[in-house]
């Protein structure tokens, strides 16, 4: 676990899960298995009850998925945090897990997660993705969630480094579930995408000016094809 995800995870505790008033805060970590560290030391105020999720069984697993697509284990409506970081990359079809997770968040509970923006390849035991803003955002709209913090790469200010980095760049989706139950969908036979505002998105953090692994090599693709186009 990267410093940079830690970070963020932290401050998603500080702004957005200590506000919850209640006596107890239910939280369950999707993809929990601790690799080379985990977030469950951010949430150890007593009025947090943290849960461990993971298709393997190992260090900081409480439960164990049959199937991770389908937690029949779990009922709705169960939690009031449902985080997961650095698992989305490494999932073949994210989308159901999403699904899943708003499912199990109560109403008016709170979700987080924290994806790789620009990051080398780790297969663990495959990798798939890697998320922008809007990628982000497109979660959130996937299953009618409120988005309340999106960005990339940003900060709370410029003089936090370990915040940023040219390799390991996150992506992170902070949101509201407004309803209970099952997800809700869009309905896609008149759905149309309204870009979001990013600056509004991210709410004051300061982007990293740099440009990440994947910013160059798409760089050095549109170079490669406005030189052919000369020829």
């Amino acid at each position: 676990m990267h410093k940079s995800s830690i970070l963020r995870m932290q401050w998603f505790v500080d702004n957005y899960a200590s506000k919850i008033n209640k006596r107890e805060v239910k939280v369950l970590d999707v993809g929990s298995y601790d690799v080379n560290g985990s977030y469950k030391h951010l949430f150890n105020e007593q009025k947090y009850t943290y849960t461990g999720l993971d298709m393997e069984d190992g260090p900081n697993v409480d439960i164990v998925l049959r199937n991770p697509y389908d937690w029949e284990a779990i009922d709705a409506d169960s939690f009031d945090v449902v985080i997961s970081g650095q698992a989305f990359e490494h999932i073949e079809f994210f989308w159901k897990i999403m699904e899943e997770m708003t499912r199990v968040l109560k109403k008016d509970g709170l979700l987080c997660i924290i994806a790789p923006n620009g990051f080398g390849e780790h297969r663990y035991p495959v990798d798939c993705y890697r998320f922008f803003t809007d990628g982000m955002l497109a979660l959130a709209r996937y299953v009618t969630l409120e988005p309340v913090h999106v960005h990339t790469n940003c900060a709370p200010n410029l003089n936090l480094a370990d915040w940023y980095s040219e390799s390991c760049a996150d992506s992170i989706l902070i949101a509201r579930k407004t309803y209970n139950g099952e997800p809700r969908h869009p309905d896609f036979k008149t759905y149309r995408c309204i870009p979001e505002d990013q600056e509004t998105l991210r709410d004051g953090l300061l982007t990293y000016s740099g440009k990440n692994n994947i910013q160059r090599f798409l760089r050095k693709i549109q170079e490669k094809m406005a030189l052919a186009c000369l020829l």
